[in-house]
């Protein structure tokens, strides 16, 4: 089931960077990374809602979800983050030069978002209140990565 998992998440990312490649001059790492992000962010969204009771508990959507960003959190970062896509560099990228000046940091708060991940992955299937004790340590995962690592949106 998990090399199902693994496969289809995979072939998502891969399916969202090859439709945003068309007819646009960004880097293909840097598209790559972008549908990463957009599925982190989808099922982040997914254990969110369930955990807050905006949309009902559903065990096994929430252990998929969490499945997902385990195998999202685990792939490894080499490639996706050239020299030369930073936010200076390629006008798509959210991705501030600090990367490359701290990529051994950066790659740190990769590792960090993966236990998180696996912690999530722990308690998914065991009730709206065992995702809502985790996604503080989720979400602060990626927050801290974001905080130092990504353009603002102002």
């Amino acid at each position: 089931m998990k090399r199902c998992l693994a496969a289809v998440s995979l072939a998502a990312v891969a399916a969202t960077a090859a439709l945003a490649q068309e007819g646009d001059d960004t880097p293909a790492s840097v598209e790559a990374r972008h549908g990463i992000m957009e599925n982190f962010s989808f099922n982040l969204s997914t254990l969110g809602a369930m955990a807050k009771g905006e949309v009902a508990y559903d065990a096994a959507m929430a252990q998929a979800a969490a499945d997902r960003l385990v195998i999202l959190s685990d792939l490894n970062q080499d490639g996706y983050w050239p020299e030369g896509t930073s936010s200076d560099e390629v006008e798509a990228s959210r991705a501030l030069p600090a990367i490359w000046e701290n990529m051994d940091d950066f790659r740190s708060a990769f590792g960090d978002l993966h236990e998180a991940a696996l912690t999530m992955q722990g308690v998914a299937g065991d009730g709206q209140e065992a995702i809502g004790a985790e996604m503080r340590a989720l979400g602060q995962s990626c927050g801290g990565c974001h905080d130092d690592y990504r353009m603002s949106d102002d």
